[in-house]
């Protein structure tokens, strides 16, 4: 069972959008803005996909001083 099966279609967008961008890690990690600048969706769209994979334990959200980070944990 892929990550295909697991969420929206939204939301596999942002995954292969963070993969793609070698966001895997603490170290390494992007903002939504970069998200949306990047795949075109709206700002509300890329939010929800992230709040979806972040309750399916697919990625992680660190919060910084200026903008929330996000970053892939499988």
């Amino acid at each position: 069972m892929g990550i295909e099966d697991e969420v929206s279609p939204n939301a596999l967008k942002v995954y292969k959008a963070m993969k793609d961008a070698g966001w895997a890690s603490e170290e390494k990690m992007g903002t939504a803005e970069r998200i949306t600048m990047s795949i075109k969706l709206p700002k509300t769209m890329v939010m929800n996909a992230l709040q979806e994979l972040q309750t399916k334990g697919i990625a992680r959200r660190k919060v910084r001083e200026k903008a929330a980070g996000y970053y892939l944990v499988r």
